[in-house]
């Protein structure tokens, strides 16, 4: 057994002894595994383990090792968990499953044209900026009820869910509160947040699935 399927099944162990610590159904919390800088032969023996979904940064990167995995394992779904530019949005609407990083008007936009274009329906989150770190993409909490609601309205997007990146020297487990409390005003059922470092507490904040990269594929 490869060292990764072996840290997959302590995290989905994890997992499961969270929801349990929650009083959250057992199989509620949906594991994004992240497998970004990890090529096809690094990510196999996780998909050949049972792992169905992953997250990625990066199209052009994803463009790369996906496609032939996907055509292979079809029962796969690919989340984009990276900032999107628009430039890009033809391409992510073709290949990923669930694009959690919407943050501006400009994204939106392109999304609903190239979603309408395609005859495609991936999944749309929100991505919040918890933080308000200049860096950082993401909207800022302020905004992000009546983003949510522009996108469903002005540009037809069926947005589910919202998605943060807490700052990496604070306490997330606050961070993960605001989220839950703008997605309750937003009506928006989907949490994805929580990470390798977080993900338990995370889950005792509602979160409805984690992106796990390091503790299942070891350092970048």
């Amino acid at each position: 057994m490869s060292d990764a399927v072996s840290r997959l099944a302590e995290v989905k162990a994890k997992i499961a002894a969270a929801e349990r610590e929650a009083r959250r159904a057992a199989g509620s919390v949906t594991l994004v595994a992240v497998s970004k800088t990890f090529d096809a032969a690094d990510i196999r023996p996780v998909i050949e383990a049972g792992q169905r979904v992953f997250g990625e940064n990066r199209v052009q990167e994803a463009q790369g090792k996906w496609p032939a995995l996907k055509a292979e394992f079809p029962d796969i779904e690919l989340h984009l968990i990276g900032p999107l530019q628009s430039n890009k949005a033809k391409e992510a609407v073709a290949l990923f499953d669930v694009i959690e990083t919407i943050d501006r008007e400009k994204i939106a936009a392109e999304l609903a044209k190239e979603i309408q274009k395609q005859g495609k329906a991936p999944k749309l989150y929100v991505q919040v900026n918890t933080g308000s770190e200049p860096q950082k993409a993401g909207i800022e909490p302020r905004e992000a009820v009546a983003f949510v609601a522009r996108c469903r309205e002005v540009h037809g997007l069926a947005v589910e869910g919202l998605m943060c990146i807490p700052p990496i020297d604070e306490n997330p487990g606050p961070h993960f509160a605001l989220l839950e409390k703008l997605a309750r005003q937003a009506g928006v059922e989907k949490l994805s947040m929580g990470m390798s470092g977080d993900y338990e507490l995370a889950i005792a904040f509602g979160a409805t699935s984690v992106r796990v990269g390091s503790a299942i594929f070891g350092a970048r």
